[in-house]
């Protein structure tokens, strides 16, 4: 199963907050988005939670206060940035919670008493360690979102689902670029979908044999990747 976005975060943080109002308003937006609540938990990282991570084009990474002091989350992070250093087409996005980038990219402040800590209980397996600091620090440094900056809480959100949707939809490719006609063909119909989009639910198109219906339909589809779960059409 193919994912629009990923959701990772420290749980005892965000989970019934900042998270979970930004989980809604991407639901909203039909966006398939998992969150990884929904998977099992264990001592490690599970199959199911890599095919979730690898499934995914968008990686939202919620950094907050404890983040640093779950192993989980940072496990979680060190296979996130893995996964989009072996495929450029993945976006990773650092959202910083209620806390300063340079806490995260550092690792000072709360990070800095978590690693204390981490130090201690991984003194027999320190290369563990020093993975989540080169996770952190290099996801720290890619293009963010500040909650101390970009406020309130409702615009955060606001403008972190706009740049999710516009990095589904970057680089949506067409297998009928360059076909003679169909950017013409295309127009009043990209016309009408872009009128109503996200709010529509159903749209056919209408024509008499052999003009293109079905071509439209697939092209369509491809500038549109997150118009629908399982976006379908019919054939006639």
């Amino acid at each position: 199963m193919k994912y629009g976005v990923f959701l990772s975060f420290r749980g005892k943080d965000t989970r019934n907050g900042f998270t979970s109002h930004l989980y809604k308003d991407l639901c909203q937006k039909k966006v398939q988005t998992i969150i990884d609540d929904e998977l099992q938990r264990g001592d490690e990282i599970s199959q199911a939670l890599l095919t979730a991570i690898e499934a995914s084009k968008v990686l939202v990474v919620v950094f907050s206060k404890h983040y640093a002091s779950s192993k989980w989350c940072l496990d979680e992070l060190v296979q996130i940035m893995d996964c989009r250093k072996r495929n450029k087409n993945y976006f990773v996005i650092p959202v910083f919670y209620c806390i300063n980038p340079s806490d995260v990219r550092k690792q000072t402040g709360s990070f800095a008493d978590a690693f204390d800590k981490h130090e201690k209980n991984f003194k027999h397996n320190i290369q563990r360690v020093k993975t989540w600091r080169t996770a952190l620090s290099e996801a720290a440094n890619l293009a963010g979102w500040d909650s101390r900056v970009t406020r309130p809480e409702s615009r955060l959100i606001d403008e972190i689902v706009k740049d999710i949707l516009k990095k589904l939809n970057h680089g949506a490719s067409s297998c009928f670029e360059g076909l003679i006609g169909i950017d013409r063909q295309m127009e009043p119909i990209m016309s009408l979908l872009c009128k109503v989009f996200p709010d529509f639910q159903r749209r056919g198109i209408w024509a008499m044999v052999g003009l293109g219906k079905t071509t439209s339909a697939d092209d369509a589809l491809t500038k549109f990747p997150v118009v629908s779960k399982i976006p379908i059409f019919l054939q006639t």
